[in-house]
């Protein structure tokens, strides 16, 4: 596996090796150890969880905060998106700043998000399976969220904004100025 950070400390892209012949594929998409040795921190993940959704469907941009935060390991099993990570740590050098990420069952790419983020994504392909590990049980009174469109973070989501398909609880988020990031 190919380990590569991005501008947002913490976040990486992770390459898995991919070892294709006529019968199909194989890939190794999960080793705890050569997982952190590859981030070069201690994360063990408690929760898997799965979505199924089509074009231009948005989900986002979702965190958790203080002791219920969680770092999240995401894929996509069918389909293509674009996944975006935004640091929401108040003390850090890139608060405020996105990382958008190609993920698709072609390329096998997957993203680290860790505690600190809100993340979110958007289905580019007719469909997608979208997978993730958290590191942290889900808590909804924990629960936070940023508007997609926050025009101080200004995601370009390579997408007609007027074509979206956002849930009700998502139109209606806070922006990142507003909402209750609490570490």
């Amino acid at each position: 596996m190919n380990f590569i950070e991005t501008q947002l400390k913490g976040c990486f892209v992770i390459e898995p090796k991919v070892i294709i012949d006529d019968r199909g594929y194989f890939m190794e998409s999960f080793n705890e150890d050569t997982f952190q040795k590859g981030i070069n921190q201690s994360v063990h993940f408690v929760q898997d969880n799965q979505s199924f959704s089509t074009k231009g469907v948005l989900r986002g941009l979702h965190y958790q905060c203080g002791e219920h935060a969680q770092a999240k390991l995401v894929r996509v099993l069918q389909g293509k998106v674009l996944d975006i990570a935004v640091d929401i740590r108040p003390n850090s050098s890139t608060y405020g700043r996105y990382e958008a990420v190609i993920l698709s069952d072609e390329n096998q790419k997957q993203f680290f998000v860790p505690r600190g983020f809100a993340h979110g994504f958007l289905v580019l392909s007719d469909n997608a399976t979208f997978f993730y590990k958290c590191d942290n049980f889900y808590n909804k009174q924990s629960e936070g969220g940023i508007i997609f469109n926050d025009s101080k973070i200004n995601i370009d989501w390579q997408f007609d904004l007027d074509k979206l398909i956002i849930s009700d609880k998502d139109k209606v988020q806070p922006t990142l100025e507003q909402s209750k990031v609490v570490w």
